[in-house]
């Protein structure tokens, strides 16, 4: 177990952003809330994958809705705690540590944030190794562990305890209506699970992982070396693409941020094109009209001089930015992971397109 400094935390968070493929919610809001708690003198306990306690309980907190650039609401971790402790009521169990459900400086943050509130540990593990859009789209699902029992809480002060659903698909329309009803996000505690079962589940060490991207980011520009270059070496990525934005649209469906990236090409890709769909989270690229890197591998984007991350929908006319491609974990690229993080889940006629194959 190790007690995390600030600049730890903040490392994390960065690197969460990096490789949450434009999702994850705000990190300005998961700084904050991590600020906030670390100056109210709470620890933040990253616990080591081997030091998971076999019989005890995890649980996973995050947030649930889309996201408007420069509308976010004002998050701090208050429906996560309460969503975390009604499930503990409800199952009469103490959770030993809480669990990343996803890749993101929101929601990472949000999630480190609450543990710390309430004593618990941070799990040193992610349930997806990139950022998604939906709840059916976790480690867990793809391991075939049940999402049920959850809890759902508002800003408003709403409870409820889903006992049982018919299946994670479900669980996502139901949490998304409330989500709608609800300004746009909920706060959930999904996927309680003991930690013999926790450790067949998930990416173990995701989050040391992304606290060395991030360091590699902010050591690169405490240094005046490249920061793209570092990100790169650090995460064992791949360069893709770099350019100007040329246009960029979104709009809200059905609780979804919905949007596609043009950039116009310079340097090395002068006179070339890229596009990049999202829903949430980037999802489907096109290097010159042609399908070119899929989900379920990692499309990010981040700043061209700074290696700073940008979620969407925030990438404006006019930004100079690099696009950073890095491998899915193994687990997405099963039979299973397959036969729903794909393309055609998306509604788009084409099969995934591996990073391996096309550079």
């Amino acid at each position: 177990m190790k007690v995390l400094n600030l600049k730890d935390i903040e490392d994390i968070l960065v690197g969460c952003t990096i490789l949450g493929t434009g999702g994850g919610g705000s990190l300005e809001e998961g700084l904050e809330a991590v600020r906030t708690a670390f100056s109210q003198g709470y620890e933040f306990k990253l616990l080591d994958f081997c030091e998971i306690s076999e019989e005890k309980y995890y649980i996973n907190p995050y947030f649930c809705g889309s996201v408007s650039p420069n509308e976010e609401k004002k998050e701090l971790s208050n429906e996560l705690v309460m969503a975390v402790n009604a499930l503990e009521k409800y199952m009469n169990v103490e959770f030993d540590g809480v669990v990343s459900i996803e890749y993101g400086g929101g929601n990472t943050g949000q999630a480190m944030a609450a543990a710390a509130e309430m004593g618990k540990y941070i799990v040193d593990c992610d349930a997806a190794g990139r950022a998604v859009p939906e709840l059916q789209f976790s480690t867990y699902f793809v391991t075939g562990k049940p999402i049920y029992p959850f809890s759902v809480a508002t800003q408003f002060g709403d409870i409820g305890i889903f006992p049982k659903v018919r299946d994670d698909a479900r669980a996502e329309a139901l949490s998304r209506f409330m989500a709608v009803g609800s300004e746009g996000s909920v706060g959930m505690a999904d996927h309680p699970i003991k930690g013999n079962l926790l450790k067949e589940s998930v990416i173990p060490s995701a989050l040391s992982y992304a606290g060395k991207v991030g360091k590699a980011q902010r050591e690169a520009m405490e240094n005046g070396l490249d920061p793209v270059e570092e990100i790169i070496t650090a995460a064992r990525g791949y360069f893709l693409f770099e350019g100007v934005v040329s246009d960029a649209q979104w709009k809200i469906v059905d609780g979804f941020t919905v949007g596609t990236v043009d950039i116009n090409g310079i340097e090395n890709f002068e006179n070339d094109k890229f596009r990049i769909w999202y829903k949430n989270e980037n999802m489907i690229s096109w290097k010159n009209d042609a399908p070119y890197i899929t989900c379920p591998d990692l499309i990010c984007v981040v700043e061209n001089s700074k290696g700073y991350p940008i979620t969407n929908p925030n990438c404006k006319i006019g930004d100079k930015v690099a696009v950073l491609g890095f491998e899915a974990h193994n687990l997405w690229k099963t039979e299973k992971g397959l036969s729903i993080l794909n393309p055609r889940f998306f509604g788009f006629d084409m099969d995934c397109s591996y990073i391996k194959n096309n550079l």
